[in-house]
């Protein structure tokens, strides 16, 4: 283009078009000055001009390294975000634009302010083909002016929803990060044999003042996608260990806390130093930690997980992988992975008194657990028929609703206190015999 010295129209179709060839998921925003018309028509064109090449300089500024500017023509342009782009990071990168463009420009001692309106398509969601894909932008873009301009539009009314929680949410999380509103809530592991709380898995719930509770479900997701879980995990981490040294110095517990470990922080270079440094501030031996990773996790790279799970085994925790069952990890892997516990997934358990199918899957799992030296933990247990078909099939250790839910820090203690009187009551009454 030349007045701006942006690539132009034919260069963004020559773009999309190889974007599609190559099937490379990517967004296109369109983007269209507010009222340009009429600032064009009453200052002249060559304000108008100067105003178009603020705006360029303005935008190129504001946008990320992975996102092209065009112009397509007029008061027109056009952005292309081509690195797998969520719908969240879009959403970003179009409130910056807009954020960008909200400072007045000074040209000629007029003081101008400007508005733009974006209207928003992804590939492959909202079409395959380039000249529809631009079409539907169009078209989402004048749905942003028509409902007064200076915002953005996605062309699917389910997704600006969609973008607007996720928006949201994610400043929800940065808010629980910088004002410590995550809490740690603990659900029992229990030992079937002897009926007797032997660990716990620590969970985090966002605890905020004015909309309560949030779950896990809400916000892990999103935090996994933009990286913020790498933060969340460490507090989790740094919270769960403090409350298992309290619990050991008051003689309340002798086992491990159980925390998740994300594949993001699972890909950390800097893993190990993290946690070594969060036992070193806790003063929690190593030895009552226990890290669960998912199969999900170590599958996308099985060689370099088994890497990565052998230094954290040299540091003397301990490893679990959690939602056994539910990946696709080979056995050879399973053997050579230097791991303690598998858990078995929720799924399995829940018709393990219904389907002979899943009775058969989850016996076997247990026998190829056993003959690998692995304890067993059931997750989701919540009927009495499955608690005694576990049993039966000699897994080791439940967790789920029949015991408990996952509950606060201080009524989690309470619950190691009664443990422990309940069992020394019964050893008492043993002795006595």
């Amino acid at each position: 283009d030349l007045l701006t010295g942006l690539p132009n129209r034919s260069s963004l179709q020559v773009t999309l078009s190889n974007l599609v060839k190559k099937d490379v998921h990517h967004t296109l925003m369109v983007l269209d000055l507010d009222n340009f018309k009429r600032i064009n028509d009453s200052l002249g064109h060559q304000i108008g001009d100067d105003l178009l090449i603020g705006v360029a300089e303005r935008i190129k500024l504001a946008i990320p390294k992975h996102a092209s500017l065009y112009r397509l023509g007029g008061d027109e342009f056009a952005l292309l975000v081509d690195q797998h782009p969520d719908i969240g990071s879009c959403a970003a990168i179009a409130t910056q634009v807009i954020n960008c463009l909200k400072p007045a420009f000074t040209l000629n001692n007029d003081s101008l302010v400007l508005g733009i309106s974006i209207g928003i398509v992804l590939y492959p969601e909202d079409e395959q083909n380039e000249q529809a894909l631009l079409r539907k932008a169009d078209i989402a873009m004048y749905h942003a002016k028509s409902g007064g301009g200076n915002c953005y539009q996605f062309y699917s009314e389910s997704l600006n929803q969609n973008a607007l929680r996720q928006l949201e949410i994610e400043s929800l999380i940065r808010e629980a990060l910088k004002d410590d509103l995550f809490e740690v809530y603990y659900q029992p592991k229990i030992d079937v044999k002897k009926d007797r709380l032997t660990g716990m898995e620590a969970l985090v719930r966002l605890n905020h003042p004015t909309l309560g509770l949030i779950g896990p479900n809400e916000f892990i997701p999103l935090a996994e996608e933009n990286g913020l879980i790498v933060e969340i995990g460490d507090v989790v981490l740094r919270k769960a260990c403090f409350a298992a040294q309290k619990w050991l110095e008051l003689g309340l517990f002798s086992g491990r806390v159980a925390v998740n470990l994300s594949s993001r922080q699972f890909a950390l270079p800097d893993l190990r130093q993290r946690i070594e440094s969060i036992l070193r501030l806790t003063k929690l031996p190593a030895k009552h930690l226990e890290l669960e990773i998912t199969e999900g996790t170590v599958i996308k790279d099985p060689e370099q997980a088994i890497k990565v799970m052998q230094q954290l085994a040299r540091m003397g925790v301990s490893l679990a992988l959690d939602d056994f069952g539910t990946g696709y990890s080979s056995l050879s892997y399973l053997k050579r992975f230097p791991i303690n516990c598998l858990k078995i997934d929720k799924t399995f358990v829940d018709d393990i008194d219904k389907s002979d199918r899943d009775l058969k899957m989850v016996d076997s799992i247990i026998t190829i657990a056993h003959n690998m030296g692995l304890t067993v933990v059931g997750e989701g247990v919540e009927q009495t028929a499955q608690l005694n078909i576990l049993k039966a099939l000699n897994c080791e250790e439940i967790q789920g609703y029949i015991y408990s839910k996952p509950i606060r820090e201080v009524d989690f203690e309470l619950m190691l206190t009664a443990d422990k009187l309940k069992f020394e009551a019964l050893n008492s009454t043993l002795m006595k015999k």
